[in-house]
This record gives C-alpha cells, sequence and structure tokens, in this order.
C-alpha cells in the first residue's frame, strides 16, 4: 500500500531540508567556533625555520640578501618562550664580528633571524587569534563546495576593504584589491588560506607605486592548538625608482 504525503507535509519536509542545509552550509559560523576551541592553552614545544629572501633594485646594481634559521619556541601558562641554540648563537657571533672588519659582508643568519619576531612565532604555534583577527577586518563574500589535498573541503571567501591602506595613504591609491580564502574541514577547522593585496597609485602626481602581497598558509591541529605549519609570503613593491621584492617561507615542526 502506498503512502501519500499531503502538501503540508511536502512544505514541511522542504522547510526541514532547506534548514538543514542552511545549518550544514553556515562554514563562517563552524569556523568562528572552531577558531574558539583552538585557542592554544596547552604547553607544546616546537621548531620553527625561517628561509628568507630579499632583492632590492634592478639589474647589475640590484643587491640581494637571503638567509636561514631555525629556533626552538615553547607555549605554557608562563606564556612564550623562544630558545636560540649555542650553535646558532655562535655563528650570530661570527657574523658580527666578520661585519667589524668588512662592513659590506652578508650576514645570513641575522637577516633571517630579523623575520622571527614574536608575533609572528605565536602566530606559527597558536594561530587561531590571527586568523580571527583577519576574519573580523574582512567582509565574507560567499561559500562554496572545494577541495584540499585531494579531499573534499569547503571553501570562504572574504574582501577586503581600502582600511587595510594606511590613512594617511589612502587618498593616493587609484587602484586596490584585496582578499581571503579559507579552505575549512567538515567540522569547521581551517586547513589552509590565502591572502593577497594589491594596491597601486601616484602621489605628487609624478611618483607612481604599487604594491603586492600573497601568503599561502597550512594549518594542523595538535591538542587545542591550531598551528601555523607553513606559511609562504611573497611581496614586491616599486616606487620612486626603487623596486623591492622578498619572499620568506616559515616552517613548523612539532617537537617531544
Amino acid at each position: 500500500m502506498q503512502r501519500r504525503i499531503g502538501v503540508q507535509g511536502l512544505a514541511v519536509a522542504g522547510l526541514f531540508s532547506l534548514l538543514c542545509g542552511t545549518a550544514r552550509a553556515d562554514g563562517l559560523a563552524e569556523l568562528n567556533a572552531a577558531l574558539s576551541r583552538l585557542q592554544g592553552q596547552m604547553p607544546i614545544k616546537a621548531q620553527v625555520e625561517s628561509k628568507s629572501w630579499r632583492r632590492e633594485g634592478e639589474g647589475k646594481a640590484a643587491e640581494e640578501d637571503s638567509g636561514q634559521a631555525t629556533v626552538t619556541v615553547e607555549g605554557g601558562p608562563a606564556g612564550l618562550q623562544v630558545l636560540y641554540g649555542k650553535e646558532l648563537l655562535a655563528k650570530v657571533e661570527a657574523e658580527q664580528r666578520a661585519r667589524v672588519k668588512d662592513p659590506k659582508v652578508k650576514t645570513p643568519i641575522g637577516f633571517a633571524l630579523g623575520e622571527m619576531k614574536a608575533t609572528e612565532l605565536r602566530s606559527m604555534v597558536s594561530a587561531a587569534d590571527a586568523l580571527s583577527r583577519e576574519i573580523e577586518e574582512a567582509v565574507f563574500s560567499g561559500e562554496k563546495m572545494d577541495s584540499y589535498k585531494g579531499k573534499p573541503a569547503r571553501l570562504l571567501s572574504f574582501t577586503l576593504s581600502l582600511d587595510k591602506v594606511p590613512e594617511k595613504d589612502r587618498k593616493y591609491v587609484k587602484k586596490f584589491d584585496g582578499g581571503l580564502d579559507v579552505w575549512i574541514a567538515a567540522d569547521g577547522t581551517p586547513l589552509a588560506s590565502h591572502f593577497h593585496f594589491d594596491v597601486s597609485g601616484r602621489a605628487f602626481v609624478v611618483i607612481s607605486f604599487t604594491q603586492k602581497t600573497d601568503e599561502t598558509r597550512q594549518y594542523g591541529v595538535s591538542g587545542d592548538h591550531l598551528l601555523l605549519l607553513r606559511k609562504e609570503s611573497k611581496n614586491a613593491m616599486s616606487g620612486a625608482g626603487e623596486k623591492v621584492e622578498s619572499k620568506i617561507v616559515k616552517t613548523l615542526l612539532l617537537q617531544p
């Protein structure tokens, strides 16, 4: 015997389906919930490696710097501690002594350590706050099904406003484009993100400028920590006859 479903039943079923679909599709709420629970209060220890490259100028007159350094980061109730190994400190001292004799000598380790700022290191072992701030400063523009490393994922997209440019410089901006994409798992946990920023303009009639930033990030979870496992940042700036390009890659490896 076939069972008939009336119009009212169809309406209820359709509404239920719609509500369920909306709940599943609300990736922004699930992302924010995941960031709230991954605040990183448990003790953690990791090594952070930074590989840095920078070129200023063009052609034969261009100057390049590059370097690589690794530090140990420990987080816990007392806060964040950065440990510099004995061998690393010895190499830094050797570089400084060499520079006393020749001011033009390269200091690759010191150059790489210059990118190991406290805020950067904290965001590697406790990435939830930094990502949460970026989301608060952006405008949510949409969500769609996608994939990450061959597995299903949801892609949340955000746009950036001109507020990212310092207020005193906004009047010179002629073109601005910026956005943030975040791939999340089924429970809202961030898997990866891509940040881009492109601005150009003209100051004092004759001076034009451009600035481009492109950053990709890969996340992981350990306990209640959202980890930034890898971050690759590319920057390019030009203006007033000057040109600067840089690339910085930071990676994190958990320690027992």
